[in-house]
C-alpha cells in the first residue's frame, strides 16, 4: 500500500515543490548515484532525492532510509509522514540541535536557525512552512518529541535497513555513536537471567541450566560482572556444561575458571571432571584460574575478540545482527589473510555466500603458493556457484587448476602430487558440482566446457578420490549428455 502522504506528494505538484524547496525532500529526483539494496533483502524504493545527491528510499515497504553520496545510510523515520515532519519542523539548516536539548531549547534553536534561513535563501519560510503541514495533514508534535524519534530512528538502523552497494557488496557507514554494540545486544538476555538468578529465581536457573545458548550468556555476563555469592549459581552451571560436553568447549572452561577462582575443596571432584584432571585439589584451583586467564587477558579482562559476540548472536538466532557485524568487519579488513578465511567461513555459516565470495576473492589474491592458490580457489568456486553466479565459479576453478597445473602449465613446485590428495578431489568435486549447476541453469556451454575438465580431472586424481566421487560424475555425465546437440 502507498504511503499517503508520498502519495500526496506524487499527485500534488504544488506540495512537492514546496518539500523541494526549502525543505530538500524532491520527489523528482528519485534515484540514486549508484544501485543499492538492503543487507536483509528486505525491499528498497527511492522515492525523493536531495539537493546534495543524497537519496531517500521507502525501506522495508513503510521505513524511510536516507543515503548520501559520499556513503552514508540511516533510518530517518517510521514512515514519510514522520520523515516529512522531522524535515519540516527540524530541517536541515538547524545545525546546533543535539540529544539532551529540552523543548525551549529546541525552539530557540530552530527560530535562531530560521532567522538566517530567512535572510540567505527562504523569505517565505514561514508560510511554505504553514502550507505544507497542512497540505499533508502532520500532525502537531513537539519538537522534543520529534527529535527523540529521529534519534530512535537513527539507532535502529541497524540490522535491518542496513545499505550495501550492489556492485562491491560494501555497507554505507553509519555514524559511531549509532551503531549497535554486538556485545551488549548478544549479553542482554544473560545478564537478565543472571540479574534474576541472583534475586533467587530458581525457575531461571533451572531454564538457565537447560539452555546452552542462554547459559553461554550467563557466563559471560558473569565473568565480567564477578561477585563472591554467585558461586552456587556458577557451580550448577558448570556440572550442566561438564555433563552436556557440548562443542562448545569455550563454555565448559568460562564456568570452570569462575568456580576454580573461588577454592573451594568442595568443588575439586567436578573441577577435575570439567578441566581433565588439571585441578586436584583447592589451593590449585586458584592458581590454575589465575593461569587459564593469564593468556587471554587476566582476570576480569575481556578475552573475546568481534567472533565471539558474531557467532553467539548467530547462536541466539539474531543472523541479520551477524551478518551486519561480519559486513562491517570484511569492510575495514586489509591484506590479512587469517582474518579474511575467518571471515569467508563465518558469512558461509550465516549463508551469505555473496558476502563469503568476496572475503575468499580477497583471500585468495594473498595466497603465494600455488598450493594455497588452488586451495582458496576451489572455496571460492563453491560459493560463487552457491551465490548463483557460476561464471564467477568457473573462472575460480580456471584459476585452481592454472595453480596445480592441472590447465597444461607448468606449476611452481609447490603442487606435486596434488592429484594424488585431498586437493585433487576437492577441485574435481567442484567441476562436477558445476557441471551440474550450469545444466540447471541453461547454460549449456559451461556445463560442456566444465564437464570436460572434470574428465580430465577425473583420470589424473588419485583412483580411490575419483571412487568417491563416482555417483556425483555419473550424475554430471548424464545431465550433460540430455543436453541437445545445438544447445549452447
Amino acid at each position: 500500500m502507498t504511503d499517503p502522504v508520498l502519495e500526496l506528494l506524487r499527485s500534488r505538484p504544488d506540495l512537492a515543490e514546496l518539500a523541494a524547496f526549502p525543505f530538500n525532500f524532491d520527489v523528482d529526483r528519485a534515484h540514486h548515484v549508484e544501485e543499492v539494496h538492503l543487507a536483509s533483502g528486505a525491499t528498497l524504493e527511492p522515492i525523493a532525492g536531495d539537493d546534495t545527491g543524497g537519496t531517500y528510499f521507502l525501506s522495508g515497504g513503510t521505513a524511510v532510509l536516507h543515503a548520501s553520496s559520499d556513503g552514508y545510510a540511516s533510518l530517518v523515520a517510521d514512515s514519510v509522514g514522520d520523515a516529512l515532519q522531522m524535515l519540516v519542523r527540524l530541517p536541515w539548516w538547524c545545525e546546533e540541535l543535539s540529544a539532551g536539548m529540552d523543548e525551549e531549547a529546541l525552539l530557540d534553536a530552530v527560530r535562531r536557525a530560521d532567522e538566517e534561513a530567512r535572510e540567505e535563501f527562504a523569505p517565505e519560510l514561514d508560510e511554505q512552512r504553514a502550507a505544507l503541514i497542512s497540505g499533508l495533514g502532520l500532525p502537531d508534535r513537539s519538537l522534543a518529541e520529534l527529535f527523540a524519534l529521529s534519534e530512535s530512528a537513527t539507532r535502529r538502523t541497524e540490522p535491518e535497513h542496513v545499505l550495501l552497494n550492489s556492485q562491491e557488496l560494501c555497507a554505507y557507514r553509519l555514524e559511531e555513536p549509532y551503531r549497535q554494540c554486538l556485545r551488549d545486544v548478544v549479553l542482554a538476555p544473560g545478564r537478565e537471567a543472571l540479574e534474576l538468578m541472583r534475586c533467587g529465581d530458581p525457575g531461571v536457573l533451572t531454564e538457565t541450566a537447560a539452555d546452552p545458548v542462554l547459559r553461554a550468556g550467563v557466563l559471560r555476563a558473569a565473568h565480567h560482572d564477578r561477585r563472591a555469592g554467585d558461586l552456587p549459581l556458577l557451580r550448577a552451571l558448570l556440572e550442566q556444561e561438564d555433563s552436556a560436553r557440548t562443542e562448545w568447549y569455550e563454555e565448559r572452561w568460562r564456568a570452570a575458571v569462575l568456580v576454580a577462582s573461588h577454592g573451594r575443596d568442595e568443588d575439586v571432584a567436578l573441577l577435575r571432571s570439567a578441566t581433565d584432571g588439571q585441578v586436584t585439589d583447592g589451593a590449585g584451583a586458584v592458581e590454575w584460574a589465575r593461569a587459564a586467564e593469564a593468556g587471554r587477558g587476566g582476570p576480569g579482562a575481556a578475552p573475546e575478540d568481534e567472533f565471539t559476540w558474531i557467532e553467539l548472536a548467530h547462536r541466539q538466532g539474531r543472523v541479520e545482527h551477524a551478518r551486519i557485524a561480519l559486513i562491517r568487519l570484511l569492510d575495514d579488513t586489509g591484506p590479512d589473510p587469517d582474518r579474511l578465511r575467518r571471515l569467508s567461513r563465518a558469512l558461509e555459516r550465516i549463508g551469505d555466500h555473496a558476502q563469503a565470495a568476496r572475503a575468499q576473492f580477497n583471500l585468495l589474491s594473498l595466497q603465494d603458493t600455488g598450493w594455497d592458490r588452488a586451495s582458496e580457489a576451489y572455496v571460492l568456486a563453491r560459493l560463487e556457484r552457491l551465490r548463483g553466479d557460476l561464471a564467477a565459479a568457473g573462472r575460480a576453478l580456471g584459476r585452481a587448476r592454472a595453480a596445480v597445473g592441472a590447465d597444461g602449465t607448468a606449476p611452481d613446485g609447490t603442487v606435486e602430487q596434488w592429484h594424488r590428495r585431498g586437493l585433487g578431489r576437492l577441485v574435481t568435486e567442484q567441476h562436477l558440482e558445476l557441471t551440474l549447476a550450469a545444466v540447471e541453469a541453461g547454460d549449456t556451454e559451461l556445463a560442456r566446457t566444465t564437464a570436460a575438465h572434470a574428465r580430465l580431472l577425473l583420470d589424473t586424481i588419485a583412483a580411490e578420490s575419483a571412487k568417491k566421487l563416482s555417483e556425483l560424475s555419473t550424475r554430471a555425465k548424464w545431465a550433460v549428455a540430455a543436453l541437445r546437440p545445438h544447445d549452447g
